[in-house]
């Protein structure tokens, strides 16, 4: 079993984790570089000269050594989400619930709004050089929301009562209406064009890079199970 989990976490957390790191190199890296601009004062979004919108910016793959290091430590996140993944894959096929690659998807969604959506809806993702609160606050709130959420999604899937949904629908508001550490003030130099992108781009890669590990979990667990079944 365990053999399983590891074998099927590794394919499909590398397979995912690689394609979304090639989508953020193509999509949000150079926002992220635009952002920086305005952060280190090269660029000024009021009170300077006219500027464009479109800067020019070092082209993909200008770093290699930086950008080697994004794919992997990509791929190793992933991994690691495809490894949580599975594991209570395993525990729900356990209990009759079918898992492969169309299944799998399902759960990808799940991951999306447990990891990325919930904690974004009061929390969204930031370039650099925004005004931001605490850290150390950002994150217990960041991973009790993405907990509160993981919970509530099993809920919604697996508990089939009607207490189980409230309980699920409560988890998922209160930590929105408790709040996401704020910023005393809001400053910063990069403009909010900027941000909405990023943070568009950012959901975006998110929900492809979900679906994908929920796919492909779902593939690689189901095939190391019948490979396994065809060796008993």
């Amino acid at each position: 079993m365990l053999s399983r989990i590891l074998t099927s976490a590794l394919f499909a957390g590398a397979a995912a984790g690689l394609i979304a790191a090639l989508l953020q190199l193509v999509f949000v890296q150079p926002v992220l570089l635009h952002a920086e601009l305005y952060e280190s004062g090269e660029l000024v979004h009021f009170g300077g000269d006219v500027v464009s919108a479109h800067p020019e910016l070092p082209g993909m793959f200008s770093d290699l050594f930086r950008d080697a290091l994004s794919v992997i430590f990509t791929m190793l996140i992933y991994t690691g989400y495809a490894l949580m993944m599975i594991a209570l894959m395993s525990v729900a096929e356990g209990n009759g619930h079918k898992i492969d690659g169309r299944t799998g998807v399902l759960w990808g969604l799940a991951g999306f709004i447990a990891v990325h959506l919930a904690p974004g809806f009061s929390l969204a993702p930031e370039v650099p050089g925004v005004a931001a609160a605490d850290v150390a606050a950002r994150q217990i709130w960041w991973f009790a929301t993405v907990a509160a959420a993981g919970v509530a999604m099993w809920l919604i899937a697996f508990g089939g009562t009607l207490i189980s949904y409230v309980i699920a629908a409560a988890l998922l508001l209160a930590p929105h209406l408790i709040g996401a550490p704020e910023p005393d003030v809001f400053t910063g130099p990069v403009p909010t064009e900027i941000g909405a992108l990023f943070a568009a781009r950012a959901f975006g890669i998110g929900l492809a890079a979900w679906v994908l590990v929920g796919a492909f979990a779902g593939y690689f667990w189901r095939h190391e199970s019948q490979r396994a079944e065809a060796a008993a």
